[in-house]
């Protein structure tokens, strides 16, 4: 099975991504959007896990996550990466308080010490809105749009969830696996 650990995107930012994903699929892009129902920040990606490694995981995400509190994420802009010159990814950006960072850091090491790779690349809390089609390049105009645009919907993240994910048409379906709340 596939798995992550994200941060569900609560309201009212949820909201906001959702009809901003009706939008941006009206424009007819070359772009393989996500599905409103699961937007997320993850913190990290495990990749194909054995079933018999969920329990160790959910665990090690219980003690990352012990003491943390709910967390602001601040609305920001949209972006790409690796830029949107050569665009593969599209994305809302957040601003992490630094129990974010913090977090994400207990997570990183404890998946290290079950023997996961390390991400190796800075922490940037986003959501990703979309991925583009194999070989396919954003029109100028889209370029233009979508780096103007400014988030007005920040949200407090309260809960960790470790998702399964599958492929299925129309983009990927995520089931939570354990959910952790951050608030209690």
């Amino acid at each position: 099975m596939r798995l992550f650990a994200a941060l569900p995107v609560e309201p009212p930012a949820d909201g906001e991504l959702a009809e901003l994903l009706v939008a941006l699929g009206a424009a007819g892009w070359p772009v393989r959007w996500a599905r409103a129902e699961g937007l997320h920040i993850t913190l990290k990606f495990f990749g194909e896990t054995d079933a018999s490694r969920v329990e160790a995981v959910g665990e090690m995400l219980v003690t990352a996550a012990r003491g943390t509190g709910a967390l602001p994420c601040g609305a920001r802009d949209l972006g790409a990466f690796p830029g949107w010159t050569r665009a593969k990814v599209l994305w809302a950006g957040y601003e992490g308080a630094p129990a974010l960072e913090l977090l994400m850091h207990r997570v990183e090491q404890g998946a290290e010490r079950l023997g996961y790779a390390v991400e190796g690349r800075p922490f940037r809390p986003h959501v990703t809105l979309g991925r583009l089609r194999e070989g396919a390049r954003l029109p100028d105009a889209a370029v233009d749009r979508l780096a103007a645009h400014q988030l007005r919907e920040s949200f407090v993240a309260r809960r960790v969830v470790l998702y399964q994910s599958d492929a299925a048409p129309g983009g990927a379906v995520y089931t939570p696996i354990r959910t952790l709340d951050l608030e209690g």
